[in-house]
């Protein structure tokens, strides 16, 4: 099992996803809406944190459950959503049972992010949809300095995925707990291996380069051929 690592810092990270970097949050929501749009049923938020994207997921008519690793992070996200403690690699849910699974900003805590791409891939029922929204794999590594606001400065670590806690930010999350780096084609080519089609890329930042890319991906029906 993944080490808890947001145990310790629950408290300053509830503070910083609800106020330190709410514009930041506020895009990710934006892309998980475009992404997701609305829709009916369960809906499993994986690695759900505090719950901070609950509040989308029901306006979007969406009922979220949701599922983390830190009993620290749950601590926060009770109050907001329906949530269970597990490792994102063995959910305690059956196979095909939710229409909608979304991962948002998690899949640099995780060691084997394909593991829980098909993790939930099957537990999404036929037809379903999975949306991942993360930091952008080509901009956000640890190879790449973004304390320039002008220009990001990229080094030679896009192909290395060990955990580091490497940063130009060292006030910030990545500093804090850490972060495994997986390259674009690895986490794309996570989407096929699971089973899933891949239905659409986004790319949004602040500025002309992205710092976040999401997708969507759907479960195809068993007659379909893909």
């Amino acid at each position: 099992m993944t080490t808890p690592r947001y145990d310790e810092i629950a408290d300053w990270y509830e503070e910083y996803a609800t106020v330190g970097s709410a514009t930041y949050m506020d895009r990710v929501r934006s892309v998980l809406a475009e992404l997701l749009g609305g829709g009916s049923g369960r809906c499993l938020d994986l690695c759900c944190g505090t719950g901070a994207h609950a509040a989308e997921l029901r306006r979007l008519g969406w009922t979220p459950v949701g599922v983390d690793l830190s009993a620290g992070q749950l601590r926060h996200a009770r109050a907001r959503l329906p949530v269970a403690r597990a490792d994102a690699t063995a959910l305690p849910l059956a196979d095909g049972v939710v229409p909608a699974a979304v991962c948002l900003l998690a899949h640099t805590d995780m060691p084997d992010y394909p593991a829980a791409v098909a993790e939930m891939a099957r537990v999404l029922a036929p037809g379903g949809r999975l949306v991942h929204v993360g930091v952008h794999p080509c901009f956000c590594g640890a190879f790449a300095d973004r304390s320039d606001q002008e220009r990001i400065v990229i080094d030679g670590g896009y192909a290395e995925r060990e955990r580091t806690v490497r940063s130009w930010n060292s006030h910030g999350v990545r500093a804090r707990v850490g972060a495994w780096h997986l390259p674009l084609a690895d986490l794309l080519t996570a989407v096929t291996a699971a089973g899933l089609v891949l239905d659409r890329v986004v790319e949004s930042g602040s500025g002309p380069i992205p710092d976040a890319l999401g997708f969507a991906a759907t479960k195809p029906h068993p007659h379909r051929v893909c």
